[in-house]
């Protein structure tokens, strides 16, 4: 009998994609602030039109983001330079309303003063500090790449880099900013990647360039390269199907086309669709959200385990209630995929190895520095970068010591 092919599927999109223009503004404004306070507390928002950036959230902090200049900085690098490719940085509006942060989320996240803090010793900042809300977060990782991330989110994100970098170093001429990638991969009945079955590329160009011309540019440079050099003779990738404009033609582009608006990219920010998402998004928001840290923290947790050789997949899930340190929920999901253990005993390691106290989490994965714009476009996860300190695998022998010790 014949298997039923398994088709998966990711997307990823470029910085020049406006969703992704305002993660990178958000992003941007935080790490600015972060590196004159590490202790700011921050959530900007920034949505896009045509010719115009709203940015609107809380912010308390010592330091100061001239967010008009930030703005314009961002768009210039991005290559938003011209009306011509559908935004000039120089003579876009930019209209600013932030607030200070409320007082009664303040009131959960932060219960010492300075001097108070300065006294305390690690275990009575840890339980001061709540959560900065409630919510649920999910962390993932596989065996099925190198980086422990899902096969198709992997290939969208190295597309799309690689997309944005022959247009910057001019390789392919007549690339604009926008741009998205798909990638399509067969799984067998074991979901181990077979083949790559579909490879879709939009990208923004110049009217002078055809559409002959540019599926030939960007197979030969950006495509195969990025295959290639990723599988290898690992999965098969010698007879997908190349989809590049389909509707023909993509001149305009950016937020002359289409809004933008921070956060509404949280799957391609994630595993793809391959996990589940608790819905909060990342960018903009400082690391006393948990919405980010602990979900920074889950992919560290779950990337762990899965490199200690506990289980060839894992989701992690934690949930929290707002002012409170300790999480309400703390689950492994391991899709029967363990090695030796159960998946009761991997949940006993990690509970006896994580500390997942938002002020832990901070401590341990060092948040506090101004890392974050970054990570706003192509994935915040599986990324070969020391800043990504939610990507070290750095807790395997603790986990496996704590395994046999149960």
């Amino acid at each position: 009998m014949t298997q039923e092919r398994k088709l998966i599927s990711a997307e990823s999109v470029t910085e020049g994609h406006p969703d992704k223009v305002c993660d990178l503004i958000s992003d941007s404004i935080l790490d600015d602030l972060l590196a004159q306070d590490p202790q700011s507390h921050v959530a900007v928002e920034t949505s896009a039109a045509t010719g115009v950036f709203l940015v609107f959230g809380e912010v308390t902090s010592s330091g100061y983001c001239d967010v008009q200049s930030k703005v314009r900085e961002v768009l210039h690098e991005i290559g938003y330079t011209s009306s011509q490719v559908g935004l000039d940085a120089d003579s876009c509006g930019v209209m600013v309303a932030i607030t200070g942060q409320s007082a009664e989320i303040n009131q959960g996240v932060a219960r010492l003063d300075a001097a108070e803090e300065s006294k305390a010793t690690r275990e009575e900042r840890y339980e001061a500090q709540g959560a900065g809300d409630q919510g649920v977060m999910f962390g993932y990782a596989t065996d099925e790449t190198k980086a422990l991330m899902p096969l198709p989110i992997h290939l969208a994100h190295k597309l799309a880099y690689r997309l944005a970098q022959v247009r910057k170093q001019g390789i392919v001429p007549h690339l604009r900013p926008d741009g998205k990638t798909q990638v399509t991969i067969e799984y067998d009945e074991n979901d181990r990647p077979l083949r790559v079955d579909t490879v879709l590329i939009s990208t923004q160009h110049d009217p002078e360039a055809t559409h002959e011309w540019l599926e030939a540019q960007l197979k030969e440079h950006v495509i195969d390269p990025v295959l290639n050099e990723e599988l290898g003779d690992d999965v098969r990738h010698d007879d997908y199907r190349q989809l590049v404009n389909p509707t023909g033609s993509f001149i305009l582009g950016g937020p002359a086309a289409d809004a933008g608006l921070t956060g509404r990219k949280i799957i391609v920010d994630t595993y793809g669709g391959a996990a589940h998402h608790g819905g909060g998004a990342f960018s903009g928001k400082d690391p006393s959200k948990v919405d980010r840290s602990a979900a920074y923290a889950t992919r560290w947790v779950a990337k762990n385990i899965v490199a200690a050789g506990l289980a060839h997949k894992v989701e992690v899930q934690v949930a929290y209630a707002i002012g409170v340190a300790d999480p309400v929920s703390v689950n492994v999901e391991t899709y029967g995929t363990e090695e030796g253990v159960t998946r009761a005993q991997i949940a006993a390691a990690v509970r006896k190895v994580f500390d997942l106290r938002p002020a832990a989490i901070i401590d341990e994965l060092d948040l506090k520095r101004p890392i974050y714009k970054k990570t706003a476009a192509y994935g915040h996860f599986g990324r070969d970068d020391a800043d990504f300190t939610w990507e070290r695998t750095d807790k395997v022998d603790e986990l496996k010591a704590a395994i046999a010790s149960l």
